[in-house]
């Protein structure tokens, strides 16, 4: 239908409002009403759509460049999740021209007034409470212009490229030098088994020298008495003679038969001089 009022002519418009959004109607450049989601009429050419608002979840992502208190400069990269309030859509719509560049700035406020408070392995440490600190920060002042920060996340600490390289240069030392105390740590341990196993080994090498010798001279007892028994006249004198000869031409037999043996000196000295010859046929086979 149209209708004419002092010569001017009025129609209705039809346009249409997405979901999760609201249409911003006004009556000449006047607040009226929000336009809901679905189909929606206006006047023409008295209501007009000043604009529309989402009521989607909305990510600012935000870079501040500041120094520590070490006098080391990083760059943080602050993610803020907020969406607008339904029931203060006029709110969000009148009050801020830009919401995004408020957000940044309370950012920017929140964090060079606490990054250089903190040394640089300590920011990486706080990254929770800087992350509530500005989230708490934006809640009090944007609530009030109809947003609603859902969530505020430090996603990046970037500090300068030769401060990451010493830092990296000072783990790796210190890594290298725990590695260099474990390995010693280890040398140690094993020479102290090694010597263990040493001592433990001659321990028992000694018990086993001990009870050969006694089986020897048990064996030795038991041929004496034997031999003095079987034989009338015989001492344990010419005995224990007669088995040192045998255990001695034992010993020559060994020693001729050993590989790297190459001279056998059987002491046959008569005097002075064959003692002084024997002597020096010996050191000379020696060399």
């Amino acid at each position: 239908p149209i209708s004419a009022t002092n010569s001017m002519v009025c129609f209705p418009c039809c346009f249409c409002v997405q979901t999760n959004e609201a249409a911003i109607i006004e009556t000449c450049g006047k607040f009226n009403r929000l336009g809901t989601a679905g189909m929606n009429v206006v006047v023409c050419p008295w209501e007009q759509v000043s604009g529309k608002v989402s009521y989607r979840v909305q990510q600012l992502d935000v870079r501040v460049e500041t120094k520590t208190k070490d006098n080391v400069f990083i760059t943080a990269v602050v993610s803020v999740q907020y969406q607008v309030l339904k029931e203060k859509v006029y709110d969000a719509f009148y009050s801020l021209t830009n919401p995004q560049q408020q957000i940044t700035a309370h950012v920017y406020d929140v964090m060079r007034s606490q990054l250089p408070t903190l040394d640089l392995d300590a920011v990486f440490e706080a990254k929770e409470e800087l992350a509530i600190a500005v989230k708490a920060a934006l809640q009090q002042t944007m609530e009030d212009f109809g947003f609603q920060i859902l969530q505020a996340l430090i996603t990046d600490l970037d500090p300068d490229q030769r401060v990451k390289q010493a830092m990296n240069e000072i783990n790796s030392s210190k890594r290298l030098k725990e590695a260099i105390a474990e390995q010693a740590e280890g040398a140690k341990i094993l020479q102290v088994k090694s010597a263990e196993a040493e001592a433990e080994a001659k321990y028992l090498s000694g018990v086993g020298v001990a009870k050969q010798r006694r089986a020897i001279v048990d064996g030795l007892r038991g041929s004496i008495v034997d031999f003095s028994s079987g034989v009338e006249g015989t001492s344990a004198k010419d005995v224990m003679d007669l088995l040192l000869l045998s255990q001695y031409f034992d010993m020559l037999k060994d020693t001729a038969g050993d590989p790297n043996c190459k001279t056998v000196f059987v002491p046959s000295s008569k005097s002075l001089g064959d003692e002084t010859r024997n002597a020096l046929l010996q050191a000379e086979s020696g060399k």
